[in-house]
């Protein structure tokens, strides 16, 4: 693993456009395709869609579009016949996680974990209606006792809600079902 102060990176993003040093790239399968993950984006996370990066196909399947999820972007894109499955694992920095997981829940997706004390913050988890997994992270949370990760002791007592409810919802991860 090389420094935080690599040379290969740029510490900031050359790209136009509010593009970050690294994007994420979300192929999406199941109900509505991608133009419906980009409608739950927007309800759930208050996502804008960046209309001149929509692009459709020759097939009719969007081959790029790109949602705006306060300063990041997240580039959407119908999974193709015969893509494997690939689910997005995402994180999101958010001011209530509680309301995000309130909104994801109307929009049929699937708690994995409520909100929680995580190392100072609080962490909560989703799984959408396509089967990615997102990572909540809210602000720092006084009250909540420090975590530290001792592997021993977690061996001794068994694994922590927090780290379970993850483990198995990677154990289960699967296709949605349907278009």
């Amino acid at each position: 693993m090389t420094s935080q102060n690599s040379s290969l990176i740029t510490p900031i993003s050359r790209l136009t456009g509010g593009y970050g040093s690294l994007n994420a790239f979300a192929a999406v399968t199941g109900p509505g395709g991608a133009r419906g993950f980009l409608e739950f984006l927007g309800a759930v996370l208050d996502a804008v869609e960046t209309p001149e990066a929509h692009a459709v196909d020759t097939d009719g399947l969007l081959i790029h579009s790109e949602a705006r999820i306060g300063d990041s972007c997240l580039m959407v894109v119908d999974s193709k016949p015969g893509w494997p499955f690939t689910p997005a694992l995402l994180q999101v920095n958010v001011e209530d996680p509680h309301e995000v997981l309130r909104r994801a829940l109307a929009a049929g997706s699937r708690i994995i974990t409520e909100v929680s004390p995580f190392y100072g913050s609080t962490i909560a988890r989703f799984q959408d209606p396509w089967h990615n997994v997102w990572w909540l992270y809210g602000p720092e949370d006084a009250d909540a006792p420090p975590l530290e990760w001792d592997p021993e002791t977690a061996a001794q007592e068994g694994e922590s809600e927090v780290h379970a409810t993850i483990c198995r919802a990677m154990e289960q991860l699967a296709p949605p079902s349907g278009p």
